[in-house]
């Protein structure tokens, strides 16, 4: 039988957008800013993960163009080879004194931070417990283990200490969680988690994809719920509220030399270009010492989100800025999108099977630049299409 990969590439396509989806991709021209041009219209960003606003701000910038001046446009290699550049070193030690721990490693995406380094921490004889609604990305470097797993309740943390209470056979056991879970804008609560497993000698994982910059006045997960240092692995990425792109895992010493040996992802994949680790450096001083910033996009959260309320849209339990706005079936969800982009919100969908059947919702991102007047805008505009599509 002849096999016609075209042909099947296209059948899927096709059968995905009888599903009611639309895989077209939006292009951002120009930078991803609260006020930007997106397929050639001037729009609101309300989906875009750059809490703070730092993928425009000056210091990182110039911290940029002044690495790729000093330093060229890449490193050349691994960096177990040859790539192990200055900037690279400096950065961990500026991501350990940020996260309150002994060590820190760079990776070049958060993806490649669970794929790469769960794999290794846990293997046949041992047990992972994962909260239901973890990003894909822990998904994968689950599934790329040979442990055992137990996916507990979403938040359930008497669910994941009774089957800690039956894990007596198992060599050593890991709790994965998100910290901010991406999709809702709820969080893990990481002081209960902690506690549960200290009592059964269990390590802890924790993705702060979308707490870090934002939670703790900046710190993350850890020093909002005032556990830092406690955690095992704290897992994190620069591609958010940071503004640039890259993972990190801080802990220990320990942690750092076994991930740094044993993880492939890092060991093979090419190391960041100079411009990007001289980016990152300058973000964490940006959140450090300009605590503007965080302030802006709390105040535009409460205020956002209260809006939302009165109006009629359910937001779930919602506690960060990710705030979904509820709409039922997904082609209300996309109805409701294609609206808002009529009216200059770009506002993205999130629909079956990255939801619920019955979640679908718009998931809005609130960012520090966005003005009272911006808000506003976007909030009429939610009210006028929620109202004639029956959402609310």
């Amino acid at each position: 039988m002849q096999r016609d990969a075209t042909g099947f590439l296209k059948a899927e396509y096709e059968d995905l957008v009888k599903k009611n989806f639309d895989w077209r991709i939006r292009v951002l021209q120009g930078p991803s800013s609260p006020r930007c041009k997106v397929d050639g219209k001037d729009v609101l960003m309300l989906c875009s993960n750059n809490y703070l606003n730092l993928s425009n701000h000056p210091k990182l910038i110039e911290a940029s163009i002044k690495a790729a001046r000093s330093h060229g446009a890449g490193s050349g290699s691994v960096r177990p080879i040859a790539g192990n550049m200055d900037l690279h070193i400096e950065l961990e030690k500026k991501i350990a004194k940020f996260k309150r721990t002994e060590a820190a490693l760079y990776y070049q995406t958060g993806f490649a931070a669970n794929a790469g380094l769960i794999p290794q921490l846990v293997g046949e004889g041992d047990l992972i417990l994962t909260d239901e609604l973890n990003h894909g990305s822990i998904i994968d470097g689950v599934r790329l283990t040979k442990a055992e797993r137990a996916i507990y309740p979403h938040v359930n943390m008497e669910k994941m200490e009774e089957a800690l209470k039956n894990a007596d056979k198992y060599r050593r056991i890991l709790i994965i969680t998100d910290g901010v879970f991406s999709m809702d804008g709820d969080t893990a609560p990481m002081d209960q988690i902690v506690r549960i497993a200290d009592k059964y000698g269990a390590m802890t994982w924790v993705d702060d994809a979308h707490g870090e910059g934002v939670l703790g006045e900046g710190r993350g997960i850890g020093a909002h719920f005032h556990v830092e240092g406690k955690i095992t692995v704290e897992m994190g990425t620069f591609s958010k509220a940071f503004g640039v792109v890259g993972g990190l895992v801080a802990g220990s010493n320990d942690l750092r030399n076994f991930a740094l040996n044993k993880s492939r992802t890092w060991l093979l994949s090419g190391s960041a270009p100079p411009a990007t680790a001289a980016a990152c450096m300058a973000a964490l001083d940006v959140v450090e010492n300009e605590p503007e910033h965080n302030k802006r996009l709390w105040d535009n959260t409460n205020y956002f989100k209260k809006a939302l309320k009165q109006m009629g849209y359910d937001i779930g339990n919602s506690t960060t800025p990710i705030t979904p706005a509820m709409c039922g079936e997904s082609a209300k969800a996309q109805a409701l999108s294609v609206g808002l982009f009529e009216d200059g919100v770009f506002a993205f969908p999130i629909v079956f099977p990255m939801v619920a059947r019955d979640k679908s919702r718009i998931r809005t991102m609130m960012n520090a630049g966005l003005t009272r007047a911006d808000c506003d805008q976007a909030l009429a505009a939610f009210e006028k299409h929620g109202r004639k599509l029956k959402i609310l």
